[in-house]
Order: C-alpha cells, then sequence, then structure tokens
C-alpha cells in the first residue's frame, strides 16, 4: 500500500510540485492543507503516515501546527518545509518534533530522501 501524504503549504503552487513529485514516486497524497489550522483538521480525519508542513503560513504557522498535531499522536511523522534562511525556524521546528525538513526550492531527490529517511 502506498504511503499516504498530506502536504500543507499556504502557496498552492508549491504544493502542486510536491504533490507531482510525491505521485511520480510512488506516494499517494490523501490531502492538501493551506494552512496550520486546517492541516490540523486534516490530520484528524485523513490520518497520514506523513506530513510535509511549511513553516510560515496565515492563520497558523507550521510550528504551531506541529506542536498541535503531536498532541493529537506523538508518533506523526512531519517533515518542515521551509525557505533559505529560516534556520533558527527549522530548529525550532526540530524541537518541537519534525523529523526532517526540505529547503525550497525543492529538489525532487532531496524531498524523496527526506520521507524514505522518515517513513523508515
Amino acid at each position: 500500500m502506498a504511503n499516504r501524504i498530506l502536504i500543507v503549504d499556504d502557496a498552492a503552487f508549491m504544493r502542486m510540485m510536491i504533490r507531482d513529485i510525491l505521485s511520480k514516486n510512488g506516494y499517494e497524497v490523501v490531502g492538501e492543507a493551506p494552512d496550520g489550522a486546517q492541516a490540523v483538521e486534516k490530520f484528524k480525519e485523513l490520518k497520514p503516515d506523513l506530513i510535509t508542513m511549511d513553516i510560515t503560513m496565515p492563520e497558523m504557522d507550521g510550528i504551531s501546527a506541529l506542536k498541535e498535531i503531536r498532541k493529537i499522536d506523538p508518533n506523526a511523522k512531519v517533515i518542515m518545509c521551509s525557505a533559505m534562511g529560516q534556520q533558527a525556524m527549522v530548529i525550532d521546528a526540530i524541537q518541537a518534533g519534525a523529523k526532517d525538513f526540505i529547503v525550497k526550492p525543492f529538489q525532487a531527490d532531496r524531498v524523496i530522501e527526506a520521507i524514505k529517511k522518515t517513513l523508515g
């Protein structure tokens, strides 16, 4: 069975890019969310195997959403997505329980490597 992934990013273009990379590599994208608040709701509803989570978003940022999701499921697997120059936020995310992070602009092989590593 394909691993089920939830994509969270406020930019539709970024979600499309990640969806494209994942689909081409045999992963099933079960849902998408444009902000952290919706990510938490979708996580409860869809129970994905993994989440790719943008750090900076409106409504609720990725780190807050990560913390909420980890309250629901301490074993949730989340990979943070950050723009260049967000090192401090990436450190916060890892401390909050993120398993890995990928940097924008995305490189397909790095995205797949992070997902494979995280899913074990």
